[in-house]
């Protein structure tokens, strides 16, 4: 036995690290070119779900939703669950990002507002994407840590796979990272319902875990009173909904298609998958709840990032050998294929809209190879951050509060024809401040001091620590920046006309099989724009109707999200 691990659990490991890592390796090796290593346009449906699934799932998700959910009870769901309300909208989402035809997120900013905003994004991108990493790493590492009973270093796990996904990804891009996540993705889901099955066993199925804990707040979706409110509910997921489009690597899931059908599908089909996994991850982690205290365990003494990884650890070897490799090899799945994706977004927003902007006439080898050496500086900084945040959650939240910054202007200008250049940076720059504003100690103390606060429950105090509450919070900057934004659009000089009317062309004009765009954001050759009834266009407002399979995809969305919900209730009561 080695590190905790019988000797099949290793040659299993082993297979999958060496397999998938060359197969990236190999499948990659023909990208010469920006847009065949950044943006390769030619996946089908299936490849695009995986992809979605695979880039947005990790292993540290399912050890953040069982930290949370051991914390506060199956309301953790909500840690990831805050992207549910607004999966229904990704089927609107995808395609508008598919026409854009663009390279990097960056690229769209630039078409509809100039080059700072493009450079305001990239910059912002590249931050968000490192702290990303960092927190699927930092998850990975405690989950590896418990799994093997402390016997790994999570320092030294942690850079083993920083090392694996940065061979194939470095060598293939994005090719190679949506290849390999059809595998990981499959992974993903054996993790995710792995452990389910033997530790509702051991605690006698949810009858078990309903007679065991007896604190009813701990079996509630929504808890009254409690950090997970309605109101916490309600405003994650606003935020998610506006976050989303400042993701960086969204165009890739979104925009690697096709066409635009596969980008719809995938990116909502994909994420839906997710969310039937989070149900997962959330059952294991109350059942846990429910083990440790048939067992006589002191709950206040076990560490909450170390439950998931312990319960593999318990039930797994004696299941059947070589499971706790799978497991391992299914978990670190789920990290690669999520910080692959991560990597290379964050690599080709510097490469193509900082670096290439300074220096324009360099050679595309000149770009691919600043573009891969970016790649491992990200990873670096992103192991950096795992090694200074105290915990998953916390690494959540701060990560939580990134995106929508830059999904602020993306959406105004999407809508409303008015939004400037200043706009676009005031919004932005307004939202950072107001996050950092509410987030000083001494702010915090003022507010609390005051009657206002108690009302409205603006103080959340949680270990000791004194915060003003998280949707609250979440409230104050996004409706600050927003307005900010809108007034000083209103007071600056407009983005000329003809640059929105080629950004508005763009984002109707339907894809199409083996069109050729000759640079990011525009038009191919006798391309023309097709007529579209717009809803409103009073006061610059730019809204058009839906169209038949807009409305149908929505529609269906959210038809499974109530009942993804309802069914999730139903298990408890």
């Amino acid at each position: 036995m080695i590190a905790g691990l019988d000797t099949i659990d290793i040659v299993v490991l082993l297979v999958y690290l060496v397999g998938t890592t060359a197969l990236g390796v190999w499948v990659g090796r023909g990208a010469k070119s920006m847009s065949e290593f950044f943006m390769p346009r030619k996946f089908g449906i299936t490849m695009m779900m995986m992809t979605a699934f695979g880039s947005g799932t990790a292993s540290d998700q399912a050890v953040g939703v069982a930290s949370a959910t051991f914390r506060s009870g199956i309301s953790g769901i909500w840690y990831q669950w805050l992207w549910l309300v607004a999966t229904p909208f990704y089927w609107l989402i995808a395609p508008i990002l598919r026409r854009l035809r663009a390279v990097t997120t960056a690229d769209a900013y630039k078409a509809r507002y100039d080059a700072s905003v493009a450079m305001l994004f990239s910059v912002v991108g590249v931050v968000s994407t490192t702290v990303k990493i960092g927190v699927m790493l930092k998850g990975t590492g405690a989950l590896i840590e418990s799994v093997t009973g402390s016997t790994v270093d999570p320092t030294w796990a942690i850079c083993g796979m920083a090392v694996l996904f940065l061979l194939y990804g470095v060598a293939g891009g994005l090719t190679a990272a949506i290849v390999t996540d059809f595998i990981h993705g499959i992974l993903t889901m054996v993790y995710s319902f792995m452990l389910l099955p033997f530790v509702l066993y051991a605690v006698g199925g949810l009858s078990g875990v309903k007679n065991t804990i007896t604190d009813p707040k701990m079996l509630e979706l929504i808890t009254e009173g409690s950090k997970i409110s309605v109101f916490f509910v309600v405003m994650m997921g606003i935020q998610s909904l506006v976050g989303i489009l400042g993701q960086p690597y969204i165009m890739g899931v979104c925009a690697a298609g096709k066409t635009e059908l596969e980008g719809r599908v995938g990116f909502m089909c994909g994420n839906f998958i997710k969310r039937v996994c989070t149900v997962s991850w959330t059952v294991t982690g109350i059942a846990a709840v429910a083990w440790y205290m048939q067992n006589g365990r002191d709950l206040s003494a076990i560490n909450p990032d170390n439950v998931y990884g312990e319960m593999a650890r318990v039930f797994l070897p004696d299941a059947m050998p070589g499971l706790l490799g799978l497991f391992l090899a299914s978990m670190m799945a789920g990290v690669m294929s999520s910080c692959d994706n991560f990597m290379l977004a964050a690599a080709s927003l510097f490469t193509q809209n900082i670096y290439k902007q300074v220096t324009p006439d360099k050679s595309e080898s000149h770009y691919l190879w600043v573009g891969r050496a970016v790649s491992v500086i990200v990873v670096v900084g992103g192991i950096t951050f795992a090694w200074t945040i105290p915990n998953v959650i916390k690494a959540l939240e701060v990560w939580f509060m990134i995106a929508p910054m830059m999904g602020i202007p993306f959406w105004i200008g999407l809508f409303w024809r008015r939004m400037t250049v200043a706009g676009a940076w005031a919004s932005t720059l307004t939202g950072f401040g107001i996050w950092w504003l509410t987030s000083r100690v001494w702010f915090v103390d003022a507010v609390a001091g005051t009657s206002i606060a108690n009302s409205l429950g603006l103080i959340w105090v949680e270990g000791g620590k004194t915060s003003i509450y998280m949707p609250w919070q979440i409230l104050t900057y996004l409706s600050l920046a927003s307005l900010v934004g809108i007034v000083v659009s209103l007071l600056t000089k407009p983005v000329p006309r003809e640059k929105l009317d080629v950004f508005y062309a763009l984002t109707r004009t339907p894809v199409k099989i083996g069109e050729q765009v000759l640079e990011p954001c525009t038009l191919p050759v006798g391309a023309e724009p097709p007529s579209r009834r717009m809803l409103i266009t009073a006061y610059g407002l730019e809204i058009p109707a839906p169209s038949r399979m807009s409305v149908i995809g929505f529609s269906a969305g959210w038809a499974f999200t109530v009942m993804l919900v309802v069914g999730f209730v139903l298990l408890f009561r």
